[in-house]
């Protein structure tokens, strides 16, 4: 199971970003952890200057804008 956290403070794009995400996840009948981490704190822990940012199993995969269907599908397979 992937563990996958959302970096947002709660904007438009953080929803989307969520939502796509799980959606992706159930097309591909991944088993996912999915965490929404809002605190500026823990954002900024992971090097984050631009949001939404998508850490998967530890490591930044995006930062900075919706991600596109395509890479959400990579990471999670």
């Amino acid at each position: 199971m992937k563990n996958v956290k959302v970096l947002g403070t709660g904007c438009a794009n953080c929803k989307r970003t969520l939502q796509l995400i799980e959606q992706v996840a159930s097309e591909q009948g991944a088993e996912i952890e999915l965490e929404k981490v809002e605190d500026i704190g823990d954002i900024m822990s992971y090097g984050v200057m631009s949001t939404p940012g998508v850490v998967v199993d530890g490591e930044v995969v995006h930062a900075g804008g919706v991600p596109d269907h395509k890479s959400v599908a990579g990471w999670l397979a």
